[in-house]
């Protein structure tokens, strides 16, 4: 941060806004958990929560854990894109209407952050005021022990609260609704509390124990959610949302005093991509399902206001009352544990409890040591055995749902003897109209739902009383028969499609009489333009990194194809060409001059076959220079013979991508199958 304080004088920007997205860039770059549990929060996610909640320029608004102000700028920003004459009509038909100076000035005075991290406290001041914010309302305080702000209310609060509680646990003072000594449980309490009594509202970013743990200060705090009228809507985020930091679940709870207190129900939506894949780099995607919730939000919040009724066709969002959730006395949030029973409202065959139709055991503990060598696989918590031992407690057709840790609630099926250990079984032999194939494909398909019955803190676990009461539909015997045998034709497709796609790696056999040549004599180098995620305006023109495709700009500066190397980093030598018309990053290396005749996708293929990851140097990060990619020798054989290799992987990658697609197909056929079962 000092240096590029330092620095600012160097640089000319027309602007202040420039200088705050410099800023933030230079945050994003920190890469790290803070001491008290902060993480990040991705742009696009704070973007989507305010969208939502649309704050007015009238409102005041507040983030009791600040962080880096991401929420307070983005409200801001929000606000004055919402008053720019160049949009039309706003919300509901309003007229937009420039900001005025004095209104302007005013509007400041309206956002306060939080945050008991005096470095943060910092970061925040200095990123409010390079976006424009001549005295910053950013406060070092402790909101969950300090009761000197407890009488202030907003408008609007936003927050990502730390998920993480310091050993031994809170001790806040008593003026907390909820008695509990966890982070994410008493930010949530605060936020709830400290709305506007009668139309305040709120989007917070909570982790899933918050969800579904079973602990009395958690049900104490859905209870008062549901039951207070404050919560109207629950949107379900992928695991890896703030990858690299944590591949911790989370979900955004919606608070609106006003929209909750108009319905009987609580909408849960389901995200399944956010535009980013969910590896540690978090590498853009086409599949974005943020922009449909935004508009399914807005529009079922439009039928509260309008009393009108509200309806989707989309399987991930419905409708849930809020006298089911208060049924079983938990007041679990999990969208699949009311998705799974939805289902079970639309099959056409007799439903039956799980309990009813088969067997339901806990297994024997047993641990490594008191094991005796053998071949007998003990099941238990993970997804594959544990260790082996010489005896069986389960023999036959037999399904497992792990009991505790990162697998609860994962279901498995075995037809061979087994040591059932940390898992609960499920047996169908004295059930003759029960197939136990047909039971595990029935299962599977709700395996979120087993996942969402998940109980405790540290060390979740899920009880076999608790899906016992699931019901299935029970088709007839032959009917079941039918079912498995069709799935499980379509299974071996799929298993020899994997075989092919999963060991397929292209491979030039290189023939001892061709010519050896150093790169340095085929090609020049160079390394590509500086380009951040913010900095990116959405366009049709590829960006890329050391990882391939990182995005899409309105800009670029390579009009045809070419090779690209990555330069730093994971995918440090990471070798790709790229589409026609994109932008380079200088995460990359690439090709700005061939020196000898030849064949583009055979340079690729021999590149990427050196591995050039070896050669890299390994300091704070792994990184390769141009130097070091020109010593690297390659075979370099007649135009006609790389031509001929490159036809060649071509045919083969054409056969590999047909295996994928059939992958995708039958794997769909399954899934309808199954569905067919469920529906009526």
């Amino acid at each position: 941060m000092k240096l590029f304080l330092k620095t600012i004088n160097e640089f000319h920007y027309d602007h202040s806004e420039k200088l705050g997205d410099a800023f933030e860039y230079l945050l994003s770059v920190l890469g790290s958990q803070g001491d008290a549990g902060q993480f990040r929060t991705p742009r696009h996610i704070i973007d989507f929560i305010v969208e939502v909640l649309q704050p007015k320029k009238t409102e005041t608004i507040c983030d009791p854990a600040c962080g880096t102000a991401g929420f307070l700028i983005s409200s801001y920003k929000h606000i004055l894109k919402t008053h720019s004459p160049l949009l039309g009509r706003g919300v509901r038909g309003e007229a937009n209407k420039a900001l005025t100076p004095e209104e302007r000035k005013k509007l400041m005075k309206n956002f306060v952050g939080y945050d008991i991290s005096p470095d943060m406290v910092r970061l925040s001041l200095v990123n409010m005021y390079l976006h424009g914010f001549i005295t910053p309302n950013i406060y070092e305080y402790d909101t969950l022990t300090s009761e000197d702000r407890w009488s202030e209310y907003y408008d609007v609060i936003l927050a990502n609260p730390p998920f993480m509680s310091p050993k031994g646990g809170i001790k806040p003072h008593k003026k907390f609704t909820i008695q509990a000594n966890r982070s994410e449980v008493l930010f949530v309490d605060y936020i709830a509390e400290h709305i506007h009594p009668s139309t305040g509202r709120a989007g917070i970013i909570v982790p899933e124990g918050i969800i579904f743990q079973s602990a009395t200060a958690y049900k104490a705090l859905r209870k008062m959610l549901v039951d207070k009228n404050l919560l109207y809507a629950v949107v379900s985020l992928p695991a890896g949302i703030f990858q690299p930091y944590s591949g911790v679940k989370t979900s955004i709870l919606l608070m609106d005093k006003t929209l909750a207190k108009k319905t009987d129900n609580i909408l849960f939506v389901k995200i399944d991509n956010d535009g980013f894949d969910l590896g540690a780099q978090r590498k853009a995607i086409a599949q974005n399902d943020l922009t449909g919730c935004l508009e399914l939000l807005q529009q079922y919040k439009t039928t509260l206001q309008d009393n009108t009724t509200f309806e989707s066709d989309n399987k991930n969002v419905f409708l849930v009352g809020k006298n089911k959730i208060a049924d079983k006395d938990d007041y679990n949030l999990s969208i699949d544990r009311y998705r799974a029973n939805e289902n079970v409202q639309q099959s056409n065959f007799e439903m039956v409890r799980l309990a009813d139709v088969c067997e339901i055991k806990k297994g024997a503990s047993i641990t490594k040591k008191d094991t005796v060598e053998g071949n007998i696989p003990v099941i238990a918590g993970g997804q594959q055995p544990a260790y082996f031992h010489n005896e069986a407690n389960r023999n036959g057709e037999v399904i497992t749902v792990s009991s505790s840790g990162a697998y609860a609630g994962f279901i498995n099926y075995f037809n061979e003897p087994i040591f059932a250990s940390d898992c609960t079984t499920i047996q169908t032999t004295d059930n003759p109209n029960l197939n136990c194939r047909f039971l595990y494909q029935m299962l599977k398909a709700q395996q979120e739902y087993f996942y969402s019955l998940q109980k405790g803190g540290a060390q979740p676990h899920v009880y076999g009383k608790d899906f016992g009461e699931l019901e299935i539909p029970l088709p007839p015997l032959e009917i079941q028969q039918q079912i498995v045998s069709k799935i499980e034709s379509f299974q071996k497709i799929i298993d020899g499609a994997k075989q092919v796609t999963e060991n397929y790696k292209p491979q030039i056999d290189i023939d001892a009489s061709w010519e050896m040549v150093e790169l340095e004599s085929v090609l020049k180098l160079s390394s590509g333009k500086g380009l951040t995620q913010q900095n990116m305006i959405e366009g049709n023109y590829p960006v890329y990194g050391g990882n391939g495709i990182n995005g899409y700009h309105n800009k670029y500066f390579i009009e045809e194809p070419i090779i690209t190397i990555g330069r730093v980093g994971a995918y440090c030598g990471a070798v790709h060409i790229t589409k026609p018309k994109s932008w380079i990053t200088d995460n990359a290396l690439y090709v700005t001059e061939y020196l000898k005749e030849v064949n583009q996708k055979y340079l690729a293929q021999i590149l990427t076959q050196l591995e050039l990851n070896r050669f890299a140097k390994v300091g704070g990060q792994p990184s390769i220079s141009q130097s070091t990619v020109y010593e690297r020798a390659i075979p370099l054989p007649p135009l006609a013979t790389q031509q001929e290799i490159v036809n060649r992987i071509g045919q083969e990658q054409g056969l590999v991508n047909a295996n994928k697609e059939l992958i995708k197909i039958y794997e769909q056929k399954i899934k309808d199958e199954i569905g067919k079962v469920w529906k009526k």
